[in-house]
């Protein structure tokens, strides 16, 4: 965005996500100022969403072998995607994330935190992927790919041996530590809360008590419906338990997992959030803004806030009818819709 200019609209501002018609001004890529503005046009502003667990690298494997379980497609190191990313060329993998990166961009998503796969050359690939494009990602990386990554990503702590040594090593380097917690079964998340990590997934099994550990340890907790129902790992509305999560004072964050079957697309993930466990829409919009935590310049648009946001135009389609623009961008918005324009933020 050009220094000085002015966005008008009515904005969805601050954490509490307030709906104010107001004059947004950026100067560089900075809010400077948010202003009232009775006047206002009725065009959208929303904060630019952070997709909160994602693996970029499986868009290579889209929908292949999508009719398998939870062992048999994603468990290292012999679950279907993992050879599929063996067998994969350095140049096919950083395009198939490029192209998944560029389709986020287009749907109003400026970052993620991936589970980045392939050592340190899955790590470099990623960061190819996004060069000269306006995208913040916070990459874990595993199998060595912590030394140049933004942390380290577990998967089951059933899965992987050594990782004491990995999470002492990962510590000692300052990096963040995220683990795959609860996704099949609630057997394996007490073992990653003793590691007090800064990031849990999935957590789909959790009990309260457990729940209670992550509100207590303030550990930000990553939901992925769709993955989780398509896995198989449940079809009930008490898994993962989001409610419970938010009456015990969990931080929720949004994720949309595996590209190999789920599309990276958070409009999509709001509204089978919303469907399938019926929460409050500023509860699930916050959560899917809320991961941009992770890179310290949050999206939320707020006065010195980076300008990390999109418009919406609610004329061009049946939104114009919304009663309740944050609920309706939540259950209706789809990417694509006409009158929808991302400003970007940049990468620091």
């Amino acid at each position: 965005m050009q220094a000085g200019q002015v966005l008008s609209g009515q904005a969805i501002v601050g954490e509490e996500l307030a709906l104010r018609p107001v004059d947004i001004v950026i100067e560089g890529d900075r809010i400077t100022a948010i202003e009232e503005n009775p006047r206002a046009p009725p065009v959208w502003i929303c904060p630019a969403f952070f997709n909160a667990h994602t693996h970029l690298g499986d868009t290579i494997a889209m929908d292949c072998g999508s009719t398998g379980d939870l062992v048999s497609l994603v468990t290292p190191p012999d679950g279907l995607k993992h050879r599929l990313l063996a067998a994969a060329t350095k140049k096919d993998l950083t395009a198939g994330m490029r192209a998944s990166v560029t389709g986020m961009i287009r749907s109003g998503t400026l970052g993620c935190a991936d589970f980045r796969e392939g050592g340190r050359e899955g790590v470099l690939a990623l960061r190819d992927a996004v060069a000269g494009l306006t995208f913040r990602p916070v990459i874990f990386g595993r199998g060595g790919g912590e030394d140049l990554a933004d942390g380290l990503g577990v998967s089951s702590t059933r899965d992987v041996p050594g990782v004491e040594e990995m999470i002492r090593h990962a510590r000692n380097a300052g990096k963040k530590i995220a683990f795959h917690a609860g996704e099949r079964d609630r057997g394996d998340i007490d073992a990653a809360l003793s590691f007090e990590p800064d990031l849990l997934i999935h957590m789909t099994h959790a009990t309260k008590r457990q729940l209670r550990a992550c509100a207590e340890q303030e550990i930000p907790i990553v939901v992925c419906p769709r993955s989780n129902w398509v896995l198989g790992v449940t079809s009930s509305a008490r898994h993962p338990p989001v409610r419970t999560m938010i009456e015990l004072g969990c931080t929720l964050l949004l994720g949309t997992d595996n590209v190999m079957f789920i599309p990276p697309d958070m409009f999509s993930e709001m509204a089978f959030l919303s469907t399938i466990y019926h929460l409050d829409p500023r509860v699930i919009l916050r959560s899917a803004v809320a991961g941009s935590e992770l890179t310290r310049t949050p999206f939320f648009i707020r006065k010195g806030a980076r300008a990390a946001f999109f418009t919406f135009d609610p004329a061009q389609s049946a939104l114009v009818c919304s009663r309740d623009p944050v609920a309706s961008l939540v259950k209706r918005a789809q990417t694509g819709m006409r009158g929808n324009n991302v400003f970007n933020l940049k990468t620091q």
